[in-house]
C-alpha cells in the first residue's frame, strides 16, 4: 500500500516560533518569507514521524538528541567546494604562511565552519604545496575543523568524495597526488592531506574557552545566516580566540565593519584579510 505525503503547510505563528526556535539552537537566523524553503527541507523528516505540524516538530527535537540533529542538518547549507574562492587559499600561501614562517611554535589553524571538509583539507593542501615550493620554513600546522552538523563532519571524517564533488576546484595534479581512487565513482583523501586535521562537533554560539588560541581562523560563508548581533557576538568571541597579530578570514562575501579597535583590514589584491589588534 503507498501513502501520498502530506504537504506541509505551515500558519505565520508556527514559523515564527520555529525560526525563534532554530536560532536559539544554532544561530541560524530565517528570514521572512522563508516558509517554503522549511517547508521543502523538513517535508521528508515531518512525513517519516507522521508530524502534522512544526509545534509537533518541535516537540520531537526537544524529546529526541537524534531528531533535533537531523532537523538541524536539514536546515544548514551544506554546500561547499575545493579551494573556494581561491583568493584566500592564494592568500595563505603567499601571505600568511611566509609571515609565520619565522615563528617557533606550531601553527593552529581553525576551519570554524568545515561542512564536509573540502575547507580543511584544501587548508592542508596549501600548506603542502607551500612546503613543496618555498625555501622559507614553516613550523608543525594544525587544523581544528568544526562544524554544528554532525552528518556533515561524519563525510568530513570519512574523507571519500564522488567525483562531481571532487572537480568542483580541485587541480587535476593535486588530484593525482593527495587522494586515492578508491572506486567507480570515489576518491578518498591521502594520509598527507589527513595528517594534522582534526575535527570536532561545535556551535559557533557557544564559548571558545576549550578551544585554545589560533593563528588563523577561517570563518567563510557562514556568518550570512546569523543576526547582526550574533554575528558581532561571534566575532568578538573569535578575537578572543586568536592569538596577538593572529589572522580572520572571512568569506568573499563578507566584511567586517564597526569593530576598528579590534581587527585592522589588510589589502592582498585580490582578496583581504583581517589582523588582530
Amino acid at each position: 500500500m503507498t501513502h501520498n505525503k502530506k504537504e506541509v503547510v505551515l500558519t505565520g505563528s508556527e514559523y515564527n516560533q520555529f525560526r525563534d526556535y532554530l536560532e536559539g539552537l544554532s544561530g541560524i537566523l530565517l528570514g521572512d518569507g522563508k516558509e517554503y524553503l522549511v517547508a521543502s527541507r523538513l517535508r521528508k523528516l515531518m512525513a517519516d514521524r507522521e508530524l502534522p505540524n512544526l509545534t509537533e516538530l518541535m516537540y520531537c527535537m526537544e524529546r529526541d538528541r537524534q531528531f533535533k540533529n537531523n532537523v538541524i542538518d536539514a536546515m544548514t547549507t551544506n554546500e561547499t567546494l575545493w579551494l573556494r574562492d581561491s583568493h584566500p587559499f592564494e592568500i595563505l600561501r603567499n601571505r600568511v604562511f611566509p609571515a609565520l614562517a619565522e615563528q617557533s611554535s606550531p601553527i593552529r589553524i581553525w576551519s570554524s565552519a568545515c561542512s564536509t571538509g573540502q575547507e580543511p583539507y584544501s587548508i592542508k593542501l596549501t600548506e603542502l604545496e607551500f612546503r613543496r615550493t618555498s625555501s622559507k620554513r614553516l613550523p608543525a600546522v594544525s587544523v581544528l575543523a568544526t562544524d554544528l552538523s554532525e552528518s556533515a563532519l561524519s563525510a568530513a571524517k570519512e574523507g571519500t568524495y564522488p567525483w562531481m564533488a571532487i572537480r568542483r576546484g580541485m587541480p587535476e595534479d593535486q588530484l593525482a597526488k593527495y587522494f586515492e581512487k578508491t572506486g567507480d565513482d570515489a576518491w578518498h583523501v591521502g594520509k598527507e592531506l589527513r595528517q594534522g586535521v582534526e575535527f570536532r562537533n561545535f556551535n559557533l554560539n557557544d564559548s571558545y574557552s576549550r578551544l585554545g588560541t589560533f593563528d588563523i581562523i577561517f570563518c567563510r560563508n557562514v556568518l550570512i545566516y546569523f543576526s547582526a548581533e550574533r554575528k558581532r557576538d561571534i566575532l568578538l568571541k573569535m578575537h578572543g580566540a586568536l592569538k596577538p597579530g593572529g589572522y580572520l578570514i572571512l568569506g568573499a562575501s563578507e566584511a567586517l565593519s564597526g569593530m576598528p579597535d579590534h581587527y585592522e583590514m589588510v589589502s592582498c589584491n585580490p582578496g583581504i584579510l583581517y589582523r588582530k589588534k
